[in-house]
């Protein structure tokens, strides 16, 4: 499949785009700095944010402590136009973005947006999905839910903390795929507002499963209250060698998903520069690389052209495959 190849290979060579760049901006220093994460607390966008926030502070590259925002609805469609359309000229402020985020841009989800309304600013990192069912479910291995799915598609809801359409609903798809399924857009997929609530679906539940990002369930992994039944990797994870892969019980599917930063398109040049090299600051910190690996997160580094040519590319692959899936026409 050419979208996970190119992601694929994009991991193995982003890191030769890290190249030294400018020196800090001098001539400009953001005021109340400020990063908006699209999701409630505890998913993917809000540690994107929360990890930027404490490191440009602690390594000294901000003076002032960065507010953390989080602005739900329309699986980050309202943050995007509250930054282009209330905050285009906003030097201060970045936005978490991912893979959902490229991917709503590819299927149209936010309205009448495109990937020129914003400032690719930067990728640090990439992760594998995966998909956990609680501690106690009657679903030992990955093979167990999808001969449930399989048998009737609407007995397994599989929660995600992100829309309708979104890389967590796409990640059980493509596994539906896998598994022979004619009309994948039967799959049940229950969105909630962050990796958090769907968490929180999980262990009340409401749902049988959730899709989300490794780093996402590492905490209720190693708490003992969730299984992980299957990572989308080529290949067991180093560091937590006792999860299996989709690929190694029948399901070639691999799902990396991108972590990285936006910003208001208006702002300044000096600004974008700062942002720059602010973040490939914090890349090249060991403490920074350290939380990376802990979390289960490869160094995944795009700036500038690099940064703009790797976002337009993953927006016409998931519209490929969306198309290929039957999300959009």
């Amino acid at each position: 499949m050419q979208f996970k190849h190119n992601l694929i290979a994009a991991a193995a060579i982003a890191v030769a785009s890290l190249a030294p760049g400018a020196s800090m901006a001098q001539d400009f220093q953001p005021e109340n700095p400020q990063c908006i994460a699209p999701s409630n607390p505890g998913g993917g966008w809000d540690f994107i944010c929360r990890t930027t926030a404490r490191y440009l502070f602690d390594l000294g590259v901000i003076e002032d402590t960065m507010q953390v925002t989080n602005m739900t609805g329309g699986g980050g469609g309202v943050a995007f136009a509250h930054v282009t359309k209330e905050r285009n000229e906003d030097n201060n402020l970045i936005v978490a973005a991912s893979m959902s985020t490229s991917a709503r841009i590819a299927q149209g989800i936010f309205e009448g947006a495109s990937f020129e309304d914003v400032h690719w600013l930067a990728t640090f990192g990439a992760e594998y999905g995966a998909i956990a069912v609680a501690a106690d479910s009657e679903f030992q291995t990955l093979n167990d839910m999808m001969n449930a799915i399989m048998e009737d598609p609407k007995s397994v809801g599989i929660a995600g903390g992100s829309s309708v359409g979104s890389y967590d609903h796409i990640k059980p798809m493509l596994l539906a795929q896998a598994a022979g399924m004619e009309d994948v857009t039967q799959v049940k997929y229950v969105s909630y507002s962050g990796g958090g609530e769907a968490m929180t679906g999980l262990l009340s539940g409401s749902v049988q499963a959730v899709s989300g990002d490794f780093s996402e369930m590492l905490g209720f992994v190693e708490s003992g209250d969730i299984r992980i039944i299957g990572i989308l990797a080529p290949e067991r994870l180093k560091n937590y060698p006792d999860i299996p892969t989709a690929k190694e019980q029948g399901y070639d599917v691999i799902g990396a998903n991108w972590r990285g930063l936006y910003m208001p398109k208006g702002a300044t040049d000096e600004a974008k520069e700062f942002w720059k090299q602010a973040i490939m600051t914090m890349v090249e910190s060991e403490d920074f690389k350290a939380d990376l690996e802990a979390a289960a997160i490869e160094p995944f580094n795009n700036f500038g052209d690099d940064m703009d040519a790797f976002v337009q590319g993953t927006i016409d692959d998931v519209a490929k495959l969306s198309k290929e899936i039957g999300i959009i026409q």
